[in-house]
């Protein structure tokens, strides 16, 4: 029996937004490329676009050869868990391409594993010249060993050219500068001292998560599975985001990196005290850091301009890192206020102004531009009932 490995990928770029495929067919024996697929799909959200690459590539491995053993290797878990029937479909949008997909190849003749980006690019590749190129990326192509090896380390110029030269439509949508980098900016969860509002900062104690945290943290690994969109996460080095970071990165296949510039401002003195404690023990103090940012804590802490310098540096140093790429930052109150407070070119009392619950999900998209767009605030909608 003949054996084929099919590679799939997907995108979109605004989930929904602008979204393609990729898929490769490779004799398994060989390694030789024999079928390469894309296609730009129009405004879809990224697992749907998944999806649509992983049917494709089983159709084009079925034609060549019907009585075929498949082996499947996306880096989406979320599609190869639920193709393997461990994980249930529950996205109406999913569920139909799903059913059509397991009907390609007779039950038992496909398997599914999960592989790293890294090991994706082929595929990813060709779905990022699909959405690049837009509605006139539809291709399927034959290739041979020669073709296959050249086409793989080709340059990307092409793809490059195609965007560069890309123009959105008239109105308010500004030229197409490609994807932005997309920061999607993760609460811990309750540590001890959350629900007692005290000051903790990167001076303190370094509190773990409380059991309410930890559940909080696996609902928010849920939602942003569901999401679909993930492709790095980083974490502040403390010890709540870390567990934080940990718990979706089990459920969703992705290594966690500590990122130092994500860590919260040290409170100084007034770490582990509630605000009431440090008006009445350090009046002056506290009316002079709510009046103004240079202001330090008592004791020496980080002041909100330093902290604003330290996240904007981070941020430059991340987006130029991660262009294109949806990054999950696992973080504290004042980073995630300090993203979104530069993102809007807001002054620094608007922190005062934003409320910031325990495992919320907020997103910042940057643009090739320096333009920033601010996509979502404190959605706690995955933490009900």
């Amino acid at each position: 029996m003949r054996e084929f490995i099919v590679e799939a990928d997907g995108g979109s770029r605004g989930n929904p937004g602008p979204a393609g495929y990729g898929s490769v067919v490779l004799d398994a024996a060989t390694g030789e490329t024999l079928v390469e697929t894309y296609e730009y799909l129009g405004v879809v959200t990224n697992n749907v676009a998944e999806y649509r690459g992983l049917l494709a590539g089983l159709r084009a491995a079925h034609d060549l050869d019907p009585s075929a053993s498949v082996h499947v290797r996306m880096d989406s878990k979320l599609v190869v868990e639920q193709m393997s029937g461990r994980w249930k479909i529950k996205h109406p949008d999913m569920k139909p391409l799903a059913r059509e997909a397991g009907r390609v190849y007779p039950p038992g003749q496909v398997t599914y594993e999960w592989i790293p980006r890294e090991q994706n690019k082929h595929a990813d590749r060709l779905a990022n010249e699909a959405m690049d190129s837009g509605a006139s990326a539809s291709s399927v192509r034959k290739l041979s060993s020669a073709e296959a090896v050249a086409d793989v380390r080709a340059p990307k110029d092409e793809a490059d050219v195609r965007a560069a030269k890309a123009v959105a439509s008239p109105g308010w949508a500004p030229a197409d500068m490609g994807a932005p980098a997309v920061f999607v900016l993760l609460r811990h969860g309750e540590t001890p001292l959350t629900p007692q509002k005290r000051f903790s900062g990167s001076g303190g104690t370094d509190p773990a998560l409380s059991d309410i945290g930890r559940e909080q943290a696996r609902r928010a690994a849920e939602a942003l599975a569901e999401r679909g969109t993930i492709q790095h996460i980083l974490a502040s080095p403390l010890t709540r985001t870390r567990e934080t970071a940990a718990a979706v990165a089990d459920r969703l296949g992705i290594e966690v990196t500590v990122e130092d510039g994500l860590i919260e401002t040290d409170f100084g003195a007034w770490e582990g005290l509630t605000f009431g404690e440090v008006r009445e023990r350090y009046p002056d103090d506290l009316t002079t850091w709510l009046s103004d940012p240079e202001a330090e804590p008592t004791g020496g802490g980080e002041s909100f301009a330093a902290t604003a310098t330290r996240i904007a540096a981070t941020r430059d140093r991340l987006v130029a890192a991660y262009a294109g790429r949806t990054v999950l930052l696992v973080t504290h109150v004042t980073p995630i206020k300090t993203f979104v407070r530069l993102a809007l070119g807001a002054p620094p009392e608007s922190l005062f102004r934003m409320e910031l619950s325990a495992a919320s999900i907020s997103a910042v998209a940057y643009y090739a531009d320096g333009n920033a767009s601010v996509r979502l605030l404190n959605d706690t909608s995955h933490l009900r009932p």
